[in-house]
Order: C-alpha cells, then structure tokens, then sequence
C-alpha cells in the first residue's frame, strides 16, 4: 500500500504543505482528521473495535468512524469516505458538531471535526482489515465506561466523549 499524503496545517487550521502520513507522524507535524458519531433510532451510538492488527490502540474501543484527512480533501470528504470505506455505508446526512485541535497521543497533532449522523443497523459492512467489530452503546454506558474504564477506548474518544458530556478535556474547540 502506497504511503498517503496528508495536508500539513498551521494551529489555526491553515494549510501550509503536503506530507507522507509516516512522516507526518514521525515528526509530529499538525494535519486533519474527521470523526463520525452514528447514532440509531434509539439514540445508541455505534461503536467500532479496532482490528487487533492496528498500528495505533488496536483492540481499543471508538466512535463510529475516525479517518485521516487526505491531501485536497475536506473533513466532510473524509467523513464520508470513512463511512464508505470502514463501515461500508453510504448517504447518511451528516452534522458538524465541533471542529478542535488535540495532541492525540506522541507525534499526532491533529485538527479535527466530529459529524454526527442517524443509522440503521441493517446498512452496516464494516472492513474486517480496519475494524473488529462494532455494535451499539448507550449514551449513558459510553459516558460511565469512558470515566472508569478508560483504558477500554482509544484515548481520543474519551477526549471527544469528554467534551460531548461537558467534562474536563485536552480537546480545544476552535471557531
């Protein structure tokens, strides 16, 4: 697999290069991400488990849907290529909900938005090579597991879950 190439931002989200995803993250270089909450008719948000083959927090919990921003591409792009290409779903209406900036872990600095969108369950095919499993938690199991069991969910997730319960967080919310 040919190495992507991610836009390269300033902390103000201003793009200002293009980069190899490895350096980018051998470097520590600020780029884009996008984040997806779906939720079903019961208000359930699907939750994926990531593939045990994962470079980063593999067997870890996370939201529905957490894509890199390719070079040229727009969060919503990319949002909507990581329904398609994690979940195998297509034509969900979207709604930005944050953009922030974040320091998600060692040489990953991120700018990202999170989208949140309706599902129904029988749509889902997720990519075995990306994703373990998902299945669906309620708000109140995410918000009770992502503050006593912390290290169950890749760290991101309980930073974004943090701010959507109004807790203490290392997300900064940008304009």
């Amino acid at each position: 697999m040919s190495d992507e190439y991610l836009d390269i931002v300033n902390e103000q989200d201003v793009t200002i290069g293009k980069e190899t995803r490895k350096k980018v993250h051998e470097i520590g270089l600020w780029h884009r991400g996008a984040h997806v909450f779906l939720f079903d008719k019961d208000g359930k948000m699907l939750i994926q488990k990531r593939n045990a083959s994962r470079a980063s927090n593999p067997l870890r919990l996370d939201c529905s849907v957490s894509e890199h921003v390719l070079a040229g591409e727009s969060y919503a792009e990319a949002a909507i290529r990581g329904l398609k290409e994690e979940l195998g779903i297509e034509n969900v209406e979207l709604k930005q909900l944050v953009k922030f900036r974040m320091n998600y872990g060692i040489n990953d600095n991120e700018i990202s938005v999170i989208y949140e969108g309706k599902i129904d369950s029988q749509q889902i095919d997720f990519d075995k090579n990306e994703v373990e499993e998902v299945f669906y938690m309620s708000m109140d199991e995410i918000k009770e597991k992502s503050q006593n069991e912390k290290n169950l969910f890749c760290d991101w997730f309980v930073q974004m879950m943090n701010w959507y319960f109004e807790r203490e967080t290392r997300l900064i919310v940008m304009d």
